[in-house]
């Protein structure tokens, strides 16, 4: 008899999740998967609900069907160890202009209850990790935006979660900064085993390999391997396969944000 396969840890679990604004339907029945040690693509166009999704995650909303489980500990049950397992980067910037990267770093740490010293040395390494060592004491207005992205992502690991979400974290970033923080991400998925839950709407972002979940209008579509959603549209690539899927005649590239 062949042995049994070995469960898939879920970093995150999403279970026939709907969310209405008013009359307006923002996510219609959703339900994904994001493994431990996984990379997934949560692909969508502007509008989408890919947002509203990490809003109810993070429990900037409250889920009011449904189940959404962190690590297995469900939001609304168990807020505080979910999210203690949770890390985030928003699409919009939270970084304090005016602070320096360690004062950022330090207020975060103190928000998780992380004592200073422990703060201090998880700071020091998580900026050396990025490659922001020896600029602790400069504020961050300085940064390029690649650099506050990765600064955001040192401080979305400060308090060692085993969920990353990044909501379009890439938006207003050049080529070169984009290509160095998909790389960051993907070297956290490998060595440190993090489940990352990345939203985009950027076909090229996505690699053979990577999960994908296709939301659109509020609904997923399809959800799979990226090899797994193109065969099952019979199309030639994602691409092809997306612009199935959503009814559109083409999709922009990385190069035309």
């Amino acid at each position: 008899m062949a042995p049994e396969r070995a469960a898939v840890e879920l970093a995150l679990e999403v279970e026939g999740v709907s969310h209405s604004f008013g009359s307006r339907k923002a996510l219609d029945s959703v339900s994904l998967q994001v493994p431990k040690g996984s990379f997934t693509a949560l692909l969508g166009l502007n509008g989408a609900g890919k947002t509203t999704l990490f809003s109810l995650i993070t429990r900037l909303y409250n889920n009011r069907s449904g189940s959404i489980r962190v690590m297995g500990r469900d939001i609304r049950k168990e807020p505080r160890a979910a999210l203690a397992a949770l890390g985030v980067v928003f699409q919009a910037r939270t970084l304090d202009l005016e602070l320096s990267l360690r004062q950022n770093l330090l207020y975060h740490a103190a928000l998780h209850g992380i004592g200073p010293r422990e703060a201090r040395r998880r700071s020091s390494e998580l900026l050396a990790r990025v490659g922001l060592a020896g600029r602790e004491r400069e504020r961050v207005r300085v940064l390029s935006g690649g650099q506050m992205r990765r600064l955001e992502i040192a401080r979305a690991l400060l308090h060692q979660p085993q969920l990353l979400l990044l909501d379009e974290p890439t938006v207003g970033l050049d080529v070169g900064a984009r290509n160095d923080l998909l790389a960051e991400v993907r070297r956290l998925v490998v060595e440190e085993g993090l489940g990352v839950l990345w939203a985009t709407h950027l076909i090229d972002e996505i690699d053979a390999g990577d999960q994908v979940v296709v939301l659109h209008e509020g609904r997923v579509l399809a959800s799979g391997s990226r090899e797994e959603v193109v065969a099952g549209l019979g199309a030639k690539d994602l691409l092809e396969a997306f612009r199935r899927l959503v009814g559109l005649p083409f999709l922009p590239s990385g190069e035309e944000r």
